[in-house]
């Protein structure tokens, strides 16, 4: 059977671990996907000297890729919207099937290229837009497709994860870490998308298109940062028994489906609460299997171009199955996709981590308690830190039960009011992850 033949857009970090791997294992790639795979042709504008492309075709136009009659596949791996969707979309109108590394593009323009693919009757694949070399689009949409899933939660961005480890493990500064990890190049010049969220809410939107089939929605994604977390909110966290993470939370509920980003109170016992550095994790609650979890790396050369590879297996095995008898996108029948609201924050569901700077006098811990209670917020445990008084301000940090949010949302802001409480009151969200 002759080979299929793929053109790859973009010869960067991924684009060129893709190129290594399908060259390094070209025999035993071929014997999984029942026929060989070959780059015939390469778009980058800088050569990248840990690839040896010998006699390949390179352009610098990712056009002439997409226009090639003898490409079977292009591979997307430049990254962004803009050209990233014309090229794609482009490829798709000329019959050609598609894998793509890029997040952002499935998380906000998926919908669209979805819908282009299937009237085609060409593939999109996209593994390695979440969590790089670990295959969890793959165990969702296939390992999982007898279950009806619940939750999941994952440690999706390792440059976030790598600064809250080392904040918790060595007690330095955000500031601090941050600008180490853009030295060791795991956060870019610009690390909004890292430290914000925004990265983690593109591949929590997919994920969780994927469990409960819905359309993305990632414009619905609620998303909180990490850059005011502080050492000190780290160490109470351990001291209470849990450890701070950025998790990405997308929950099946009766009104709606929850789809959050932001810093989260983990028990210290669970796995995912031991994932540290750079390494990912995703637990996924399925009502037949319980809770799975998918650990690894989520970013790198050949983390990530494992999986790219691994979905131009997958292409090349189905070239010759029928359309409507192939995978879904997005794991359910496009037409079967359900509306199922993705809800506000204020309606979402968790228990929280409060800090309060209060003034050194009696009664303080007696208002908040009221508080709290006329507000139907119970409290799971209270600590106030004597020994931390300075400037007549003691910290009261305080763990309640799960609540709607909107709770949390009136309770703060009262107790804001107090002439006894000083500053903003410090809030992180609390899963337990049973």
């Amino acid at each position: 059977m002759k080979p299929v033949k793929v053109g790859i857009c973009g010869l960067g970090t991924v684009g060129g671990g893709t190129f290594n791997v399908l060259k390094r294992n070209a025999e035993e790639i071929a014997r999984r996907a029942g026929r060989g795979i070959e780059v015939a042709q390469i778009a980058t504008r800088h050569p990248n000297p840990k690839c040896d492309t010998g006699a390949t075709s390179i352009t610098a136009d990712v056009l002439d890729v997409v226009n090639n009659p003898e490409i079977d596949i292009v591979v997307e791996l430049i990254g962004g919207y803009t050209l990233a969707k014309e090229l794609v979309l482009q490829a798709i109108e000329n019959g050609k099937h598609v894998v793509t590394a890029n997040k952002a593009l499935i998380a906000v323009h998926g919908n669209e290229i979805f819908a282009k693919a299937r009237e085609k009757g060409v593939i999109v694949a996209f593994e390695a837009s979440v969590a790089g070399g670990i295959p969890v689009i793959k165990a969702i949409r296939e390992g999982l497709a007898g279950n009806r899933i619940n939750w999941l939660a994952g440690i999706i961005n390792g440059t976030g994860n790598f600064i809250l480890t080392e904040m918790r493990e060595k007690g330095r500064t955000f500031e601090d870490v941050l600008k180490e990890a853009q030295e060791l190049g795991y956060a870019e010049a610009d690390p909004t998308f890292d430290v914000e969220g925004i990265d983690a809410a593109h591949k929590l939107t997919i994920l969780a298109s994927i469990a409960f089939g819905i359309p993305l929605q990632f414009d619905k994604a609620y998303t909180e940062g990490i850059a005011r977390l502080t050492t000190a909110d780290v160490n109470y966290a351990e001291a209470l028994g849990y450890r701070i993470k950025h998790l990405g939370v997308a929950r099946r509920t009766d009104s709606g489906i929850e789809l959050r980003v932001h810093p989260t109170l983990i028990p210290a016992d669970r796995l995912i609460a031991n994932v540290n550095g750079v390494m990912n994790a995703v637990m996924v609650n399925g009502d037949a299997v319980g809770s799975t979890l998918y650990y690894g790396a989520g970013a790198g050369m050949e983390p990530t171009a494992s999986a790219v590879v691994a979905d131009l297996v997958d292409v090349a095995r189905a070239l010759t199955t029928d359309p409507n008898n192939r995978v879904p996108h997005l794991a359910f029948q496009p037409d079967s996709l359900s509306d199922h609201p993705i809800l506000p924050i204020s309606a979402c569901e968790s228990a929280y981590y409060l800090r309060i700077q209060a003034k050194d006098h009696p009664g303080v811990l007696a208002q908040v308690a009221t508080i709290l209670s006329e507000r139907g917020i119970n409290i799971e445990s209270i600590m106030q830190k004597e020994a931390e008084v300075q400037d007549g301000l003691v910290p009261v940090i305080l763990v309640t039960h799960r609540v709607v949010e909107q709770r949390i949302d009136d309770a703060i802001a009262a107790l804001e009011a107090l002439e006894d409480v000083v500053g903003q009151v410090v809030r992180i969200r609390v899963e337990q992850l049973n």
